[in-house]
């Protein structure tokens, strides 16, 4: 069972079929195409359960296994596959292959993505159902994939349809809701993004930065709305009580208690994106493990 919003009882870290872990690492699939061996083992000794990789990657997901053959026990889960870019056929494909050299290690996340930068974009239930399906007929289990899911629909879609839902720039509160709507047993992911500095002006310029996209997006827009934020907080630049929401900042002791905030909230599984350059992501990791509980 999941833990509850108050955070008593443990998590069940087995409901996908995976164990995934409490905390992963987020990252685009272009940074986990760049890093080493070496690297991949020190997040893996670290107590880090899987990389969640966004970006969109293409269909052929050549690059997973380089990731899987240096490490034993990491998973890989997709941050996500657009549905818009890779067809169902070429990734289920991608899926069995991966799944036949490394079983049990690969989590398959498809989302729709932005509608502003998609020129065939229709309803995202439709088109998200839709490509479930296809998954289906390829035979992909339903508890190796989950879905990118915000609004209420999508989050049902995603638990009666996959593993569960892997929401990205949300708050606990989304995770609350979240898992009051899809139910005890369905997985809850969401990323979250982190910034190692005290300086809070210094920590939301990095997060400004980093959100700036997101908010031309009508979809995390309308996200934050349902959340409570106003107008005035989701106009760029983002106000900081909407920075100070999506990014935790300050001493690793209260970046991993923000964390937490996610897992006393339902949260199965928390993947964490440290905003920093290449060459300090281990350091970072290194760093906030000890305040999670992982070493």
């Amino acid at each position: 069972m999941y833990r509850n919003i108050l955070g008593a009882g443990p998590v069940d870290q087995t409901m996908t079929g995976l164990t995934l872990g409490t905390f992963g690492v987020f990252g685009r699939f272009q940074q986990w195409k760049q890093v080493t061996a070496a690297q991949l083992s020190d997040i893996e000794a670290l107590g880090y359960g899987a990389i969640w990789a966004g970006g969109s990657p293409p269909a052929e997901l050549d690059w997973i296994e380089s990731i899987l053959e240096p490490t034993k026990t990491l998973k890989v889960a997709t941050g996500i596959v657009n549905i818009w870019s890779a067809a169902a056929g070429p990734v289920a494909e991608s899926f069995h292959r991966i799944e036949k050299a490394h079983p049990g290690r690969f989590l398959l996340g498809i989302g729709a993505g932005h509608p502003e930068l998609i020129a065939q974009y229709k309803k995202p239930y439709d088109a998200l159902n839709e490509y479930l399906a296809e998954l289906d007929e390829y035979g992909v289990p339903r508890d190796q994939r989950v879905v990118a899911a915000l609004g209420p629909q999508v989050l049902k879609l995603a638990a009666r349809r996959s593993a569960g839902a892997h929401p990205y720039l949300t708050t606990p509160q989304h995770t609350a809701q979240a898992r009051a709507l899809v139910g005890p047993d369905a997985l809850i992911a969401p990323a979250h993004k982190v910034v190692l500095n005290t300086d809070a002006a210094q920590a939301r310029a990095i997060g400004r930065e980093a959100l700036a996209p997101y908010l031309k997006g009508t979809n995390y827009v309308n996200s934050w709305k349902r959340l409570g934020f106003t107008d005035s907080d989701v106009a760029d630049p983002g106000s900081d009580a909407l920075i100070d929401a999506l990014v935790a900042y300050g001493k690793t002791d209260a970046i991993a208690a923000r964390l937490n905030e996610h897992l006393a909230a339902g949260a199965t599984h928390v993947s964490v994106q440290v905003l920093t350059e290449p060459e300090e992501l281990i350091p970072s990791l290194t760093a906030l493990a000890g305040p999670l509980g992982l070493t």
